[in-house]
């Protein structure tokens, strides 16, 4: 007979009868069958193990024993074989980032989300954060959508009115085209209208944010102050994009927002733990989804190096998970660096094509002028003029069929 289990069941018996719980921790469990004397097998730990789960069920008691195993020391293991649910925790270090995961591998009679989920541990307990977080509120988009103005009446007339409401609008153009201002104009516009919204920023602090919008002639400042505006600053390195989504998904719960600015993209990777930046695009089809899903219209940028060889719209392959791309760049005309912009794409309407181009005031962008027709391949940065007339490209040439 196994003396020490049996005193160790005994304690555990004792305790039980005396206190009535209705929860039964043994921290460990591991130090428990450590107990057995040496050459007892795997049977005398069984049986103590379903000595201890009778005992405890039919007490109504729910219990949980926590121990330190690896991986390899689940495989037949008789505690993972008596015990209703088994729950893996992990911790993985990948240069200067700890991220804590959870698997549940098992739950006898129920059905759970398969995969590792996210957690952290901080002053208020533990967090979970689910693979499939906001994937179940998504809903089917309304066929009469209304229309959401960006705030820039020009480019309202070349979006066909403006923005559809739901959609993902990517904003993308390498660094000083604007694209942070033409997010803010967005915000700026809904509060104007009485719409919360939310800005989650990664490269700036949120006063700094507020103050930049505000050299721009936008006022986020007053909005935000009154609780009608949240500006979500997350810059830890070792962040999930889960995470992320849960403190998004919080505020737009907490102000009813219907307008969201995620700025910028690179900022959002930078702040994300490694081993989340391989999947980064499986996990934006999420956030996405989730989000659009829950009625948000989501202005999202992305900072691009401009290429004198191809016209990319963000280097992160996610433009098909957008339903609509701005594209912003630099042109060199009359030795001159200037900026223009260009609807690229959007999804449920038709929009004008046009090559405008644009400046940044103290009122913010100003889209200037009619669209350039004197000057040819704009899109490239390096235009070439072709003459006062309006520019027609040449049909191209037909075969010529062979005469025999």
């Amino acid at each position: 007979m196994n003396t020490d289990l049996d005193a160790v069941l005994a304690v555990i018996i004792r305790a039980v009868e005396e206190a009535q719980p209705s929860m039964v921790v043994v921290d460990s469990f591991r130090t428990v069958a450590r107990k057995m004397p040496l050459g007892a097998g795997d049977m005398e730990l069984q049986s103590f193990i379903q000595r201890l789960a009778i005992f405890l069920t039919s007490r109504q008691t729910t219990s949980f024993l926590l121990g330190e195993y690896s991986e390899t020391e689940q495989r037949d293991n008789p505690v993972f074989t008596v015990a209703d649910g088994l729950f893996y925790l992990s911790q993985d270090t990948e240069r200067n980032s700890v991220v804590r995961k959870l698997q549940i591998m098992k739950l006898r009679g129920q059905h759970s989300v398969p995969g590792r989920h996210t957690i952290r541990i901080t002053n208020d307990g533990m967090q979970t954060f689910s693979r499939t977080l906001g994937m179940t509120a998504t809903k089917e988009r309304s066929r009469s959508r209304r229309r959401l103005s960006t705030g820039i009446a020009e480019l309202d007339k070349m979006l066909g009115g403006g923005v559809l409401e739901g959609d993902s609008v990517l904003v993308s153009g390498p660094s000083g085209t604007g694209k942070s201002a033409l997010a803010s104009h967005f915000l700026s516009e809904g509060l104007r209208k009485g719409e919360p919204g939310i800005a989650v920023v990664f490269e700036e602090r949120p006063d700094g944010y507020a103050a930049r919008a505000d050299s721009l002639g936008m006022d986020l400042d007053t909005p935000w102050k009154a609780g009608l505006l949240e500006i979500l600053y997350l810059r830890p390195l070792d962040l999930s994009v889960d995470e992320t989504m849960q403190e998004i998904l919080d505020a737009v719960k907490r102000l009813k927002a219907k307008r969201l600015v995620i700025d910028s993209l690179v900022g959002f990777e930078m702040a994300l733990a490694p081993g989340f930046r391989e999947d980064f695009r499986e996990w934006l089809y999420r956030m996405i989804a989730a989000l659009t899903g829950a009625g948000v219209t989501i202005v999202t940028t992305v900072e691009i190096e401009d290429s004198f060889t191809q016209f990319a719209f963000s280097h992160f392959a996610i433009s098909f998970l957008t339903d609509d791309i701005i594209r912003l760049r630099y042109v060199e005309i009359d030795g001159q660096l200037r900026k223009v912009l260009v609807i690229v794409k959007m999804r449920g309407g038709n929009h004008i094509k046009d090559i405008r181009e644009y400046v940044i005031t103290d009122e913010g962008i100003v889209i200037i002028g009619p669209r350039q027709t004197n000057y040819a391949r704009l899109t490239s940065g390096l235009p070439v003029r072709v003459g006062d007339a309006p520019y027609e490209v040449a049909p191209e040439p037909r075969d010529r069929p062979s005469r025999r």
